[in-house]
């Protein structure tokens, strides 16, 4: 940087102010004044904050907050000692974040942060769909899973879809038993401190006042148009007018904001066993859906102990099946760590190593279902055995691959889609890692127009007999339907501990590429050091097993940040025998991390402070970055 004159710039060479100098400095103070106005306006219009009392005050994606006026973070991390929001949006970042300067617990800006991904992007997630919810408190050992999963109705069968396989994914009868609400407010009742309703108003104002069109939304509105278009419910919302709405558009749901009032008001009851429901399963039945109200109120979330899994020196929290993310990220680490050094993960070299993990990992993981429903106790074992990925990595080649039976592989992939995620850490290190879907964009293109709720059609993640799958391999039996039975997911939810002192949040959408991203995510930063934003923005590459080919991304994000695989990296593949592919997207992974400083013993000095409850247990509070992917249009928040 240059140095500064010691010389005043308002002084002559006679030392003495010169009149004219003083007349450019009035103007250049009117400059700055008059761009300081403009600036203020633009924040005025385009900036979002929360009012003290959660009462928002939205008018094209305008937010007050306690009579000011916050902008949301332009850039893609924050840092922050007391509380940090990363979705994939900035506008639920900042409804999240301002839960937690309230002084609520992660849970209660988790519930706020939800609602608003569904209202904003309701192409991903909604109250009509099903989500998994990893909750840890700094005073503990363990963390708690959230299975708030879609279930399969009660009049659900593995052969009804047989005479018309396409209906598993497309219209109401891919819809399972919604459970997102459910499984918020249960654990809103454990862990939350504010008052239920009020972290629904922010979301109700968006949906009623109406809500700006983010890029990201308006891409998927135009890639699905016929869909929208041939759907009445959708048509109303996202065509109004008969024309489609882009990016910088206002969009209203007045319906879904009138059913998030009742359920606000009522609880989660109004969904279950009152008027949202039986207008919901009102809509469903008459588009040919199997939804009742007797699956809607025998539905029950599953809360159950974490997953927890020993990986390159961390500890990491997850769900159990029927999610495969915790037990097939803990795979492909077991086999990295299997060689004995870090360093085995580095490089092209490291990245060669990767591919041939994934698909090893993929091969096995088809295996997994509902463990209420089959026993999986074997292959998860085997998925989190040291042992097992040392077999593996003997298996693995630092000079080729190979072809796919090599991989022993006995079933077809499932192709699970969409999603989003975000992750949360409060003032007091409570976190959350919460991953929501509707599976595919817009669900199965079904909006119920009485309610404004977008259908899923989770049972497209489900096997069936007589599926011809893309890989013609045939379906798996673990995960064939049943009433009550909740599909297997690719969703990977994550909070990672060292030394029992939280270390970091994480988690992806993005259906079947949900794992490999979350992998590189995890490895670039905890592994290979990165830092947080580095790590989430390196251009990643992504596997399926079947078919045998290399994914790697080259496209221009949202924000018009170029990612693209090298291609010294590409040229190291294909010498191996790889057959490589372009991706012009990839899977979205928030990120949130606590410094913990050099050593573990110097913790409690520099960046950190200990905090002393009444069980005299100590909590480390470190500098906490978080990262909303630059690949779609989110941004995180800080307290």
């Amino acid at each position: 940087m240059e140095q500064q004159s010691m010389e005043s710039p308002l002084l002559g060479s006679d030392g003495l102010v010169n009149d004219a100098q003083i007349k450019r400095r009035k103007r250049s103070s009117w400059v700055r004044a008059i761009c300081f106005f403009l600036a203020f306006i633009a924040v005025t219009f385009l900036g979002l904050s929360v009012s003290g009392d959660l009462k928002l005050h939205v008018l094209r994606g305008v937010i007050t907050y306690d009579n000011k006026r916050v902008q949301a973070n332009d850039a893609g991390i924050v840092e922050s000692g007391k509380g940090v929001v990363a979705a994939d949006d900035g506008r639920c970042s900042e409804i999240g974040a301002s839960v937690l300067r309230r002084g609520g617990h992660a849970v209660d800006a988790a519930v706020a942060t939800a609602i608003c991904v569904g209202v904003v992007n309701p192409m991903a997630s909604g109250i009509g769909g099903g989500a998994f919810m990893i909750v840890r408190s700094p005073s503990t050992s363990k963390a708690e899973a959230f299975d708030m999963r879609e279930t399969a109705p009660l009049a659900a069968s593995k052969d009804m879809y047989a005479k018309n396989p396409m209906a598993k994914y497309f219209g109401a009868l891919s819809m399972g038993v919604p459970g997102e609400i459910a499984g918020l407010h249960e654990a809103w009742v454990k862990y939350g401190r504010l008052p239920w309703r009020t972290l629904f108003e922010p979301s109700i104002r968006l949906a009623k006042e109406g809500f700006v069109v983010a890029p990201y939304l308006a891409k998927n509105i135009a890639e699905w148009a016929s869909t929208i278009t041939s759907d009445p419910g959708l048509k109303k919302v996202f065509a109004p007018k008969g024309k489609l709405l882009r990016a910088g558009e206002t969009c209203y749901n007045i319906e879904l904001g009138r059913s998030l009032e009742e359920i606000a008001q009522n609880g989660p009851q109004a969904f279950y066993n009152g008027t949202v429901g039986e207008k919901l399963v009102k809509d469903v039945k008459e588009v040919g859906g199997i939804l009742t109200m007797e699956d809607l109120r025998n539905y029950k979330v599953d809360i159950i102990e974490a997953m927890s899994a020993e990986v390159m020196g961390y500890t990491i929290f997850g769900m159990p099946p029927p999610s495969s993310g915790t037990a097939g990220l803990s795979l492909v680490m077991n086999i990295f760590n299997s060689y004995g050094s870090p360093n085995a993960a580095k490089g092209d070299l490291g990245l060669h190593r990767l591919v041939e993990s994934l698909k090893h990992m993929f091969a096995v993981r088809m295996n997994l279902g509902d463990p209420k429903f089959v026993s999986v106790d074997e292959y998860v074992s085997e998925m989190l055995s040291p042992s097992f990925a040392e077999q593996i990595r003997e298996k693995i080649f630092d000079n080729t691959t190979f072809p796919l039976p090599y991989y022993m592989y006995k079933w077809s992939q499932l192709w699970d889609r969409g999603t989003s995620h975000f992750g949360i850490v409060d003032s007091e290190r409570n976190a959350v890692s919460m991953t929501t879907t509707v599976n595919y964009p817009f669900g199965g293109g079904v909006l119920s127009p009485s309610t404004g709720i977008v259908l899923n059609n989770e049972m497209g993640d489900f096997s069936i007999p007589t599926e011809i799958t893309p890989d013609h391999l045939p379906p798996a039996p673990a995960n064939f339907i049943e009433p009550n039975k909740r599909p297997l997911s690719s969703m990977t939810p994550l909070i990672i501990t060292k030394d029992n002192e939280l270390a970091g949040v994480i988690g992806g959408s993005g259906g079947l590429n949900i794992i490999p991203a979350v992998t590189q995510v995890f490895l670039n930063h905890f592994v290979l050091g990165m830092d947080p934003l580095a790590a989430v923005q390196s251009p990643r590459i992504y596997h399926r097993l079947t078919p045998n080919v290399v994914l790697y991304e080259n496209f221009t994000c949202i924000d018009g940040d170029r990612i693209e695989f090298s291609e010294e990296r590409k040229l190291f593949l294909e010498e191996r025998g790889h057959k490589l592919e372009a991706r012009p997207s990839g899977a979205i992974v928030q990120l949130v991390v606590q410094s913990l400083g050099d050593s573990m013993d110097q913790k409690h000095i520099a960046f950190g402070r200990k905090i002393q409850d009444s069980e005299n247990f100590r909590v480390f509070h470190g500098t906490l970055t978080a990262v909303s992917d630059p690949r779609k249009d989110g941004r995180p928040a800080a307290v």
